[in-house]
């Protein structure tokens, strides 16, 4: 193992790990099909859920492993646990506490204290310690009312406190975390995050596993993500982001090169949308965009008659049928010239993309300007496009905006006369 760049030594590394799940094709429920069929061979299908995936984390680095579900996540995280075996090399340097699965190894029918008391023996405390640290792990979970209950009246969001209490009570290096922050109330969430600042104020090192890019982002200073078992990218957390709403939306979403979406008319016959598709700032076509940036939208358009000044208006809709953007040719563009039947047309609308994270859909208008706007075809994209974002304030576009706080200029009673 070699020291990093910025000179902190890695702390866990992963090399070439692959993990492989024998998966019985037949299953055997009861004693009595076993008795009654001992001869009975039940075949096997390999599941490769983790394919050679390295990757170094340093010490005091919070570490994010991002991906869809049954990319390999978990599995990663219990190989680097030790709690499955895996092929490939694992080091890791300290001691490390693992909140995989939180309240395994609770027992439903004993009261708050002696689970306590086990949990944390389990997870490596002396008896002495984990009595010690008794009524701080109360405290933090904030049971004092319910520490004589048996968990099995516990609600599931008091069993999640109580066993996250428990897990941050181990002194240890490197902490191994699977979605416990998709768990919980407003107020707990806001407590694991406390609790996260103070990990980092005091150098540990951090692994977690999480669905939610903005706690991904908010907390990670690196991350990899997985795709099939494999890895897709590891980098900055916003590259990550993006790469992985791209991978989880864009085989729902994306649209072939070459495909076509007829329009549905109104108004006549005299013009017919071939095609509607969206460009980044690159030119290419997108079924994905990030925020920022430049984007195009383009609508290819066939004339069944001889037409003047043909106009077109773009409506870019959210998922509540609700206009975002508008653009039309109508005021820029009086005089677009003299088409004939059979005479294909592109119109184009580019924009700077503020719109917020979501999915859209584009409305093209066909329009007469010679004689006054006079619609004669209308064209709806089929399939919608994604913007990407690792932060969404909740407005329907995310215009930046620069914030400010000054001290007010005392007023006095003078000038409010004046």
């Amino acid at each position: 193992m070699t020291n990093s760049s910025d000179g902190r030594p890695p702390v866990l590394v992963a090399r070439g790990v692959s993990k492989t799940f024998r998966m019985p094709e037949q299953h055997v429920h009861t004693l009595k099909e076993r008795a009654l069929h001992p001869l009975r061979r039940t075949g096997h299908h390999s599941f490769r859920a983790l394919d050679d995936v390295s990757f170094d984390v340093k010490g005091g680095e919070f570490f994010g492993i991002v991906g869809r579900n049954g990319c390999g996540k978990s599995t990663l995280l219990k190989c680097l646990a030790s709690i499955y075996s895996c092929d490939g090399k694992i080091w890791r340097l300290g001691r490390v506490s693992t909140f995989i699965e939180l309240g395994v190894g609770f027992n439903p029918d004993l009261a708050a204290r002696d689970n306590v008391i086990t949990n944390g023996i389990m997870m490596g405390l002396t008896p002495r310690e984990a009595r010690k640290r008794y009524e701080a792990v109360i405290e933090f979970a904030e049971l004092e009312e319910f520490e004589d209950l048996k968990l099995k009246n516990y609600s599931s969001g008091m069993q999640v406190r109580l066993a996250f209490s428990v897990a941050i009570q181990v002194n240890a290096d490197i902490l191994l975390v699977d979605e416990i922050l998709a768990v919980g109330d407003a107020a707990f969430q806001q407590k694991c995050f406390d609790v996260f600042a103070r990990l980092r104020q005091e150098g540990k090192t951090l692994v977690l596993v999480t669905h939610t890019m903005s706690e991904m982002t908010r907390f990670c200073d690196r991350a990899l993500l997985l795709e099939r078992g494999s890895t897709v990218m590891l980098g900055e957390p916003p590259d990550v982001a993006d790469r992985y709403l791209q991978i989880n939306f864009e085989r729902e979403i994306a649209t072939p090169p070459q495909s076509r979406t007829p329009a549905t008319l109104e108004g006549g016959d005299d013009a017919q949308v071939l095609e509607i598709w969206l460009e980044g700032s690159d030119g290419a076509r997108r079924a994905v965009v990030p925020q920022g940036g430049r984007i195009t939208v383009r609508a290819l358009v066939q004339f069944a008659v001889d037409i003047d000044d043909p106009g077109a208006s773009m409506y870019v809709l959210d998922e509540g049928r609700k206009s975002i953007v508008v653009g039309t040719t109508m005021l820029q563009i009086e005089n677009s010239g003299r088409f004939h039947a059979g005479d294909k047309v592109v119109f184009s609308f580019s924009f700077d993309n503020v719109l917020a994270p979501g999915r859209y859909t584009l409305v093209f208008d066909i329009f007469r300007q010679a004689t006054g706007p006079h619609r004669v075809g209308r064209a709806e994209q089929r399939s919608a496009f994604l913007v990407t974002g690792t932060l969404s304030l909740g407005g329907a576009v995310d215009i930046p905006v620069e914030p400010s706080i000054d001290h007010a200029e005392p007023v006095s009673v003078e000038r409010v006369s004046a």
